[in-house]
């Protein structure tokens, strides 16, 4: 796995920041649904994150979802733990488990 090019930099991305949606398009333009709710979310919470656009290069699309263990983008990554996709971050958000989450990780919101 660590031979895997796209896999180092999604690691060193994780590793780097303390917030990352692998996503279908970018902050400003998702291009799917899912993505765009996601990022929604982190806006409402005014998180600053990382979106790492799986279109531009499909090694890095397959490579996120061997790195985390699940099939589907979006993903998000706090503190570099895997929070989970779509479903999983509404939820937390309706809940206010996502909000907790960011100050149990130390993470600044606005």
């Amino acid at each position: 796995m660590t031979d895997n090019p796209a896999i180092t930099q999604i690691k060193a991305d994780v590793e780097a920041n303390d917030v990352v949606l692998f996503m279908k398009g970018s902050p400003m333009f998702p291009q799917c649904g899912f993505s765009a709710a996601v990022v929604q979310i982190l806006s409402q919470l005014e998180v600053k994150f990382k979106g790492v656009d799986v279109l531009a290069d499909d090694t890095v699309r397959q490579g996120v979802k061997e790195f985390s263990n699940w099939p589907t983008v979006p993903q998000l990554y706090v503190k570099g733990e895997f929070v989970g996709g779509c479903d999983i971050v509404r939820e937390m958000a309706e809940s206010g488990e996502l909000e907790d989450l960011f100050k149990d990780k130390e993470v600044a919101t606005a």
